[in-house]
């Protein structure tokens, strides 16, 4: 069981999807990816809580240690981070049927007027790795919008993305907006994007300010 779970970590780490990835060193082509290895370990009947915690989970540790010392950049982690996603298209109904505790919902978007999806997308996957339910509300998503989600589908939190400064200041309508129908301090809120701060995050009165998807769960495990 070990040699399988240790295989689909360091394929996570590779970023190789399936067999015909070649990974980052170029020579893997043809050997099973994570999708071959993540079915064969449910068809050797491996927990697959195991699979998750044993093996995905380890691999994205790895990669975060990796960007960190910069020797991955953004398209090294979003390869593993995709990765992470086919894994869990696998794994989720399994977990489900094992009734596994959920860690919270959580509620993601990018905000009004701003259409990149690269960074929250990481997040996602990562949160849904992490035991998390995801709603992904999409790009370009209104306060209104956001709020209306948060009250339908009371989550425990609430991720807000922008990368571009002229629509980091829909972050603080959200907020406002959320305090105006009573839901500030019911909902945790996550902030996070290339020209977002700490200082902004406080600003705008934002739970957490996240530097990146690996920030991002770091600071949910501590909340």
């Amino acid at each position: 069981m070990d040699d399988i779970l240790e295989k689909i970590k360091k394929n996570v780490i590779s970023g190789r999807i399936d067999k015909e990835d070649e990974g980052f060193e170029g020579d893997m082509a043809g050997k099973p990816g994570v999708i071959e290895l993540v079915n064969q370990a449910v068809e050797k009947k491996i927990n697959p809580a195991d699979i998750l915690v044993k093996a995905i989970n380890p691999g994205m540790d790895e990669v975060g240690r990796k960007y960190e010392s910069g020797e991955y950049l953004i398209p090294d982690m979003l390869a593993a981070a995709e990765c992470v996603g086919e894994a869990m298209k696998i794994l989720e109904p399994l977990l489900v049927d094992e009734q596994i505790e959920s860690q919270g919902k959580f509620i993601i978007a990018t905000v009004e007027g701003d259409l990149h999806d690269i960074g929250k997308n990481i997040v996602a996957t990562m949160l849904k790795g992490s035991g998390f339910e995801v709603h992904d509300l999409g790009t370009g998503i209104s306060a209104e919008k956001i709020v209306e989600a948060v009250k339908r589908d009371k989550p425990e939190y609430l991720g807000l993305s922008a990368l571009l400064t002229t629509t980091m200041g829909h972050m603080e309508e959200v907020i406002k907006l959320l305090e105006k129908e009573g839901l500030k301090g019911k909902v945790k809120v996550l902030v996070g994007g290339a020209p977002v701060s700490e200082e902004f995050a406080k600003k705008i009165g934002a739970d957490f300010y996240c530097e990146d998807a690996f920030d991002a769960i770091d600071k949910l495990k501590a909340a």
